[in-house]
């Protein structure tokens, strides 16, 4: 009796036992999983909520940099353009897209291009173009729609552009004007603001560009017009050396005929003189010869007669004449008695 209610009594503490450790272990599952699960997944959530924001935030901003122009499309379609460096806010994708527009200088060449003068000849040259993208919205829209923003296909059209322009601009200048040893007959200023005029304002209406600046880098001649220019130089030269010659022989014929006169003039005047003083003298010798005729007689018909026999008589002449004529007659007769002296010489 005792035994069996001792063994029902142990199996009863190992069934209270038993049971009681399940039920603890029981509640335990079903109370703790709750308390610590329940707050896990909305902290998770939040951060989750948190960095999505974020990101959409992160997606929504645009930067505009300095030197570009940003346009924002709506669905593919242009809807604004943003020109002031700095944030901007948008859509975020796929509802608006940002595209940059570079609006900075850049420079296109149109390549050799061989082109003909007004006057029938042909010349190589090359001009650029200095260009960029201007900057307002109606020209950045206008260069998006005619190029899909490419500079580079922008650049190819411009040469294009220009090539045709430089064939029309050459044909309203002689070769003269563009090739001449004369500076002042040289225009490639003019040249170069024609060629601009030609494609500035078509190049802004059509593409949103503004030409910046327009010249002439290269500009070479083919040998056929080399030859002609030279030809055309030396026939110039030819012209201006024969016409300065005529020039130079004009002037000294003038010169040499007034020389010419001059020395006639002189000469005339100094024959003139030389025959009034020669008739001065005649005057004089004869008023001479008079006073010493006048004076003395048979002294006067000596001294004639003395310049006679000088002027008849030489070293080598040999005269035989009659000694009791004149001249000889004073050889024989001696120097007259002048009346003078005779009588002075009286004792």
């Amino acid at each position: 009796m005792s035994q069996s209610s001792h063994s029902h009594d142990h199996a009863g503490h190992d069934h209270g036992h038993g049971h009681h450790h399940h039920h603890g272990h029981h509640h335990h599952h079903h109370h703790g999983a709750p308390a610590e699960a329940g707050p896990f997944p909305w902290r998770r959530m939040g951060w989750a909520v948190l960095l999505v924001l974020f990101a959409v935030a992160a997606a929504s901003l645009v930067q505009v940099r300095s030197g570009e122009a940003t346009v924002i499309t709506r669905f593919g379609n242009p809807a604004r353009v943003l020109l002031e460096p700095g944030l901007n806010w948008r859509w975020p994708a796929p509802f608006e897209a940002a595209i940059p527009v570079d609006l900075r200088l850049r420079t296109t060449s149109s390549g050799l291009q061989d082109v003909g003068t007004r006057d029938g000849l042909r010349i190589i040259v090359q001009a650029y173009v200095a260009w960029r993208v201007q900057g307002d919205a109606d020209n950045v829209q206008r260069f998006m729609r005619a190029v899909q923003n490419q500079p580079d296909e922008a650049a190819r059209q411009i040469r294009t552009f220009v090539g045709s322009a430089l064939e029309t601009t050459a044909s309203s200048f002689d070769l003269a004007n563009l090739v001449n040893t004369d500076a002042s007959q040289v225009r490639i200023a003019d040249f170069e603001a024609q060629l601009r005029q030609q494609i500035e304002q078509q190049l802004l209406s059509t593409y949103g560009v503004r030409v910046v600046q327009v010249g002439v880098e290269r500009l070479t001649l083919p040998s056929v017009t080399l030859t002609a220019t030279v030809d055309r130089m030396r026939a110039e030269r030819e012209t201006i050396a024969t016409e300065r010659t005529a020039i130079g022989k004009r002037e000294a014929a003038q010169i040499r005929s007034g020389a010419e006169r001059d020395a006639r003039i002189v000469q005339a005047d100094a024959t003139v003189k030389a025959a009034d003083i020669e008739a001065q003298s005649r005057v004089e010798a004869a008023q001479i010869y008079g006073r010493a005729y006048a004076s003395s007689p048979q002294l006067y018909n000596l001294l004639r007669s003395l310049d006679t026999l000088g002027t008849v008589v030489t070293p080598g002449t040999k005269l035989i004449l009659r000694t009791d004529a004149a001249p000889f007659r004073v050889l024989v007769d001696g120097p007259p008695n002048l009346p003078g002296k005779a009588a002075g010489s009286q004792p």
